[in-house]
């Protein structure tokens, strides 16, 4: 029986016995920035000291993890907090401790991979105003006043709907839902990609949702998408002109089978950034691609729901969402749902077996955050982020070789490391969406 994509996706990923929910996880699956580098937790917890001073080093810091897999990112930046040992140190090179905290990372980082929650639906975001209207910060602490070390002050959660897992530190809260008004940072790192959403068609007769039987894959054409879906599409999505169709239908409904060769994956290949057709659909080892004569949309309006949802639960402090996506001047003509598996990508059949993902529409997320917010946003690509956070890659001169043998070789190893961060064709093409709630917008946020 053929359902909504949004429908299918929502079984398939967080249901009883889905992708996101059972058994060990996406560990095995797909690599992300998060387990590509300890540079990536380290350049995050330097903004999370930023947000920290921002807001005048409150009494408690909260670091909220959406769609927190196992728990990988919040363990790294929990032991770069207690780590005694000092930023100069580290393998990131970063060259700044404002804080004193520790941000260097022993050991080898895991190979887990991105999760995901279903949002709760939520009512439209309000009316944008100007960033001036950001709710002013209280008065913060004296200069002269002592404060506890960050180390001292930030709480960290973690929100998945999987079970807790039996390892974590107990520093870390474990829970379903995004906790409400906290004061701090709320990460997101590629989560939005997970968040269900439909898919539409534009035929003949308009816009009309794509349907899929959740064990085949295979899909059909379904009713015409309601106003909202409508409205939405109309908004974001570039006007349609429905290309002539040989036989006046679609060419849907062909069963996809997991047509995988040798050789095509690994853990070490980053997922495609930005927007394009290399998906299951036109990838190389699938079988003859359905190709429909008609413009495919992958309809954002529940991420933009789950990202406004996600804002509006901080009282002050910034919201960070990091994932792949694209742009309205560039959005993708045959869409970008996939799935992965094993460390492959294969075709998105939504059977609970596979993660199934697709891109985000940035820019559409972005203005539904910023109307909950009332501040503008920041959305730049993450080698930008990262650089602007001290991780820029750099090769270490070789000078250093003569002088530091052992430096060298770890500072080249490091530079490695970022440099696949900041890959513009890998995970340095993925987008930061960066919005402030309540704060001005500093170096690491500005527009």
């Amino acid at each position: 029986m053929s359902i909504a994509w949004r429908d299918a996706m929502s079984r398939a990923l967080y249901g009883s016995g889905g992708f996101f929910v059972a058994g060990t996880g996406p560990a095995d699956h797909f690599r992300t920035s998060v387990h590509a580098s300890p540079a990536f937790a380290t350049a995050l917890l330097r903004l999370v000291t930023e947000v920290d001073a921002a807001l005048g080093h409150p009494s408690r810091l909260d670091v909220v993890d959406v769609g927190a897999g196992r728990g990988e990112l919040l363990r790294a930046l929990a032991g770069l907090a207690h780590n005694p040992t000092g930023l100069a140190h580290s393998p990131t090179g970063l060259a700044h401790n404002p804080t004193g905290l520790a941000v260097g990372v022993s050991g080898e980082p895991t190979r887990s991979g991105r999760s995901g929650l279903i949002p709760p639906r939520v009512g439209s975001p309000e009316t944008l105003t100007p960033t001036a209207s950001a709710r002013p910060a209280p008065d913060g602490p004296s200069l002269a006043a002592p404060r506890a070390p960050l180390a001292e002050r930030v709480r960290f959660t973690a929100v998945e709907y999987a079970p807790r897992p039996e390892n974590l530190p107990e520093e870390i809260t474990w829970t379903a839902e995004i906790p409400a008004e906290f004061t701090g940072v709320l990460l997101a790192t590629e989560w939005l990609d997970n968040v269900p959403l439909d898919v539409a068609l534009h035929t003949e007769d308009g816009w009309r949702y794509v349907l899929v039987d959740p064990e085949s894959g295979a899909e059909s054409v379904g009713e015409p998408v309601s106003p909202d879906d409508h409205d939405w599409l109309t908004k974001w999505w570039p006007n349609p002109e429905a290309l002539p169709s040989m036989d006046g239908a679609p060419n849907l409904g062909v069963t996809w089978s997991d047509a995988t060769s040798e050789g095509e994956s690994g853990f070490g290949a980053a997922r495609p950034a930005q927007g394009s057709s290399l998906t299951a659909r036109s990838r190389p080892g699938c079988p003859e691609t359905p190709h429909s004569d008609y413009l495919r949309a992958e309809i954002g309006r529940s991420r933009d729901e789950a990202w406004a949802n996600a804002v509006r639960k901080i009282s002050r402090g910034l919201a960070v969402a990091v994932d792949y996506g694209h742009l309205r001047e560039a959005r993708p003509v045959d869409g970008t749902l996939t799935g992965y598996r094993g460390g492959r990508q294969v075709p998105p059949v939504p059977d609970g077996s596979s993660d199934v993902t697709a891109h985000v529409a940035m820019d559409s997320v972005a203005s539904a955050g910023a109307a909950v917010a009332r501040c503008a946003y920041s959305l730049v690509l993450q080698r930008e982020a990262l650089r602007a956070l001290g991780a820029d890659g750099g090769r270490p001169p070789l000078s250093l070789a003569g002088t530091d043998p052992v430096g060298y070789v770890r500072a080249l190893a490091t530079a490695s490391a970022v440099a696949e961060l900041t890959d513009p064709a890998g995970l340095g093409g993925h987008w930061w969406l960066r919005q402030p709630v309540g704060i001005p917008l500093g170096p690491a946020v500005a527009r």
